[in-house]
Parts: structure tokens; C-alpha cells; sequence
């Protein structure tokens, strides 16, 4: 399993970013870049997550920089396996 793919498919889905025309890659900024991207889609993208890759996710895991690019979260998704 590609993980950067899941997690690029499971950002594209979430956030509704299908038609946007948004290009999403390694080095794509997440929090403060893209608009869809607030707190309840945080929380959105964490249970997807968590159900795609059967991880749990406690709160206090997760801070600004998990959500500072796609790189960030794909890391932080791959120590969590």
C-alpha cells in the first residue's frame, strides 16, 4: 500500500477537493494554504484516517506541524503503523 496515495486520496475526498482543480503532493502546505482545511476537517481527515489505516489517533498526538504539508501527515500516518 502506497501510504502518500491514501492519504492524498483520503485529503481529496474529505475536503471535497475533487473538482477544485487543487494539486496535491509531498511538498503541498495543508493548514493556512488550503481553505477547506479548518478545524472540523481536521477532525474529519483524522477518523478517515483512522478508519483507512485501522490506527487510533489520541488528541494530544496531533499539533500544528502533523498538518503542515502532505509530507507531515503521510510521516506522521507511517510512525502510527
Amino acid at each position: 500500500m502506497n501510504v502518500e496515495q491514501e492519504v492524498i486520496k483520503t485529503l481529496r475526498s474529505v475536503l471535497n477537493l475533487e473538482a477544485s482543480g487543487v494539486e496535491l503532493t509531498g511538498s503541498t502546505a495543508l493548514l493556512g494554504s488550503i481553505a477547506e482545511l479548518d478545524s472540523m476537517a481536521v477532525v474529519s481527515i483524522l477518523t478517515a484516517l483512522e478508519e483507512r489505516f485501522g490506527i487510533v489517533v489520541d488528541d494530544d498526538e496531533v499539533d500544528g506541524r502533523t498538518f503542515a504539508s502532505v509530507s507531515s501527515l503521510v510521516d506522521f500516518v507511517q510512525s502510527k503503523l
